[in-house]
């Protein structure tokens, strides 16, 4: 029985060079304010004249940094489609997985995934700096809304908590993450 792939929700933002990084910050942390069950302590942050989620967590705060940080050199480098950079944040369960030789282990699997579609902008006038901040604006606050609609009506999906682990659910974020089309193995055949 092949295993059931988990929901992926879309997400697109644009953004100029001097505020992709609090537009890219700012929807993970709206994302992991939802989807992070643990206790937390909430925060709000404004960016752009919203008020936004955000968790009060060191690890995460870094993660989150790292990953920005990482999405933003690898739009502006040279390598990347022009003004163009993906960042995807998935959800794992732990889950006894059986081997019949050496016993029993643990494997993760996916049952969410948020991918974040980033598209950089480069205002030219000032008057292109005004529509660029109006639609940086509305991009924003179309994906918050979008995430909030996704976790009130999609649930059914999300794993029980089973552990009293810290975090029950590991996850992870991945800059520009391959597809499998990608790599060399789908067109030899190798997988």
């Amino acid at each position: 029985m092949e295993p059931r792939r988990p929901p992926e929700y879309i997400l697109e933002v644009f953004a100029d060079s001097a505020c992709v990084k609090d537009v890219v910050k700012a929807i993970l942390h709206t994302i992991f304010f939802h989807r992070y069950f643990t206790s937390i302590s909430p925060l709000t942050r404004d960016l752009l004249d919203l008020t936004l989620p955000a968790i009060d967590d060191v690890d995460l705060e870094t993660l989150v940094d790292q990953r920005t940080a990482a999405l933003v050199r690898a739009i502006e480098s040279t390598h990347q489609q022009r003004g163009r950079g993906q960042l995807v944040v998935q959800f794992f369960e732990k889950k006894r997985k059986r081997n019949y030789f050496f016993g029993k282990a643990d494997e993760e699997v996916c049952w969410e995934q948020w991918t974040l579609d980033v598209t950089l902008a480069t205002p030219r006038t000032e008057t292109d700096v005004l529509k660029v901040r109006r639609a940086m604006a509305k991009s924003l606050q179309k994906a918050a809304l979008k995430i909030v609609n996704i976790v009130n009506q999609y649930k059914d999906h999300i794993p029980p908590i089973t552990t009293t682990d810290q975090n029950p659910f590991p996850y992870q974020v991945v800059v520009n993450p391959k597809t499998a089309s990608d790599t060399w193995g789908p067109r030899m055949g190798i997988f």
